[in-house]
């Protein structure tokens, strides 16, 4: 018994020495944005001022349309980031799983995009009378340019979120993205209200979006997280 105890002993130990050995066996957050730079990003189709940093925050004019990306994919991670927008009505998201190459017409690409609006959104957007839904501005998840996503919670094709969480203009909002094997879920100010799964693409890079009106983004980071059993046609293609 003594020696089964001892063996036992020495294993956990020799497993525990193995761990702290090796920490990059561990997946760990790092920042995907470092305060200080664009270091880690590319600027695919906006303007040299379009993106900036003041302060330790990324701020994004707005204009043109168009997206800036990271300079690597990435298939399943979580994803943290703040954002406030400074205008009414402000719309900006994440794309995920993009292939970066923007359609000539809209100026953005394809992937899944993470929804963020201002919350007077829908009433800057009235289309002959009718005011969009409210849910709307509370991080809706759906596939653009071709990638088709199944919603958790159908608004059409788009899944909007079961609960209204977002914040106004000037206030911080953080969203959590956790996207693994074409299935995402967004946790939006601290509880998870959104999904979307079986996405067509589910590997290629992450966009910021720059959409017409100002917004703030702090504290980016990303966790890596081991692949899984990806296709060609499933991955966007390396740039």
């Amino acid at each position: 018994m003594r020696y089964h105890l001892k063996m036992h002993r020495l294993l956990l130990g020799s497993l525990l020495a193995i761990w702290v050995a090796s920490p990059q066996s561990v997946p760990q957050f790092r920042d995907l944005f470092n305060g200080k730079d664009l270091s880690g990003w590319v600027n695919v189709n906006t303007a040299e001022d379009t993106w900036r940093v003041k302060d330790g925050l990324l701020i994004c004019s707005g204009k043109p349309i168009g997206v800036m990306r990271t300079d690597r994919q990435y298939e399943n991670f979580v994803l943290h980031i703040e954002w406030r927008h400074m205008e009414p009505g402000g719309n900006s998201g994440v794309f995920a799983w993009s292939d970066a190459r923007p359609n000539p017409r809209t100026r953005l690409p394809n992937g899944v995009e993470v929804q963020m609006l201002e919350l007077e959104w829908p009433e800057l957007h009235k289309r002959d009378g009718v005011t969009p839904p409210v849910a709307y501005v509370h991080g809706e998840l759906f596939g653009v340019n071709g990638v088709k996503t199944v919603p958790d919670t159908a608004r059409g094709e788009r899944s909007m979120s079961i609960e209204n969480r977002a914040k106004g203009r000037g206030e911080w909002n953080t969203y959590d993205v956790v996207a693994v094997d074409g299935v995402i879920k967004l946790s939006v100010n601290g509880k998870f209200v959104n999904g979307i799964s079986r996405s067509t693409q589910k590997k290629g890079y992450l966009c910021l979006e720059s959409e017409g009106a100002e917004i703030h983004f702090r504290n980016i980071r990303l966790m890596e997280l081991p692949p899984g059993v990806t296709s060609a046609e499933q991955s966007a293609p390396e740039l």
